[in-house]
């Protein structure tokens, strides 16, 4: 059995990470791929010369949904809403990469823009599978998480119960420049960026809202975080740092077993995290440890994998009862 798939906007770094994952999957196969101009995949992404070649094609709905039956859209923000509300009633199961289903209606439109397809907002399940992992075995559309909260929720969640919530969570967010994705910028200019690290959007970053709301709808429990994201002179890779309060005492590391014991890509560390042991994978490290009521939640992921491209596909995954690891990758570049 294969399943065709498509992939519209392969010119990103996610949609040349979706590519290389594809090519060694069992099951889906790719059949389509799209992008803003015709050409041939792999004068874009030379990576692939030798390796792949396929047609770029302009992204045509109806062409899409007749020969797909998983679509992921790798798009900019507000990009794939079109793309979602004409094709979520034609059968095709869609995992969108982008922002534009992970947050209420209200939200969105708050920290985005006007949104056109408020009923799809209701309809699709946040792809954060530690968690949510039997919503999105029945779905047709999966919002897959922003890297920022992956690598956020998945550290912080188990400690919730026992945290002072009359206190702000502070979290200190380093990323790598891949996540700024491909287009030119001076944040992201080599000159600017090597040997240089620096805040961006402190307090107000829009993925602040997107953490506090998925805490919400998981724990129905309501906080407070300060969220401040940092860019760092490295290609791939995000490290985050939480400071909280306890209200009680515990064991962070045996917490943290307990609660992921059964998840394979979830691993536990006893000492401070490093991005080098994740780069290239799908694994997320935590560590944690306190001293009096202090604790500290330590966790880092693959920015283009874990948190975004190897997590559409474990949910593509799941969406077609597959088994979840196929195609992820374990093995981290460092030596």
């Amino acid at each position: 059995m294969k399943i065709k798939t498509s992939i519209v906007g392969v010119g990103g770094y996610t949609g040349l990470e979706l590519v290389k994952m594809l090519l060694n999957h069992e099951i889906f196969k790719i059949s389509s791929i799209y992008g803003t101009e015709e050409c041939e995949l792999d004068k874009i992404h030379t990576c692939l010369n030798c390796v792949y070649k396929k047609n770029i094609e302009i992204g045509d709905i109806n062409k899409i949904s007749q020969e797909s039956e998983l679509v992921f859209l790798a798009l900019p923000h507000t990009q794939g809403i079109e793309y979602v509300s004409k094709l979520y009633n034609s059968g095709v199961k869609i995992v969108d990469l982008s922002a534009d289903y992970r947050l209420s209606h209200n939200k969105y439109e708050k920290y985005y823009q006007t949104h056109s397809d408020k009923n799809n907002i209701d309809n699709a399940v946040y792809g954060l599978i530690e968690y949510n992992r039997e919503k999105i075995k029945t779905t047709n559309l999966v919002a897959n998480p922003g890297c920022y909260p992956t690598a956020t929720l998945l550290a912080l969640l188990p400690f919730l119960p026992f945290l002072d919530l009359s206190h702000s969570i502070f979290i200190d967010a380093k990323s790598s420049v891949s996540g700024a994705g491909k287009k030119l910028a001076y944040n992201s200019h080599f000159v600017n960026i090597n040997e240089n690290i620096f805040a961006y959007s402190p307090i107000s970053h829009r993925h602040s809202p997107e953490i506090e709301e998925q805490i919400f709808k998981i724990t129905n429990k309501n906080v407070s975080i300060m969220f401040v994201p940092h860019l760092i002179p490295i290609t791939r890779g995000m490290l985050i740092s939480i400071y909280a309060r306890l209200k009680e005492d515990i064991d962070p590391i045996m917490l943290l077993k307990d609660s992921y014991k059964n998840e394979k890509f979830i691993r536990i560390r006893e000492n401070c995290v490093q991005v080098k042991n994740v780069a290239g994978t799908h694994f997320c490290d935590i560590y944690a440890t306190k001293e009096g009521s202090n604790i500290f939640i330590n966790s880092c992921i693959d920015n283009l994998l874990r948190g975004a491209s190897s997590q559409a596909i474990a949910n593509a995954n799941l969406m077609f009862n597959l088994k979840e690891d196929l195609a992820l990758p374990k093995i981290a570049y460092a030596p």
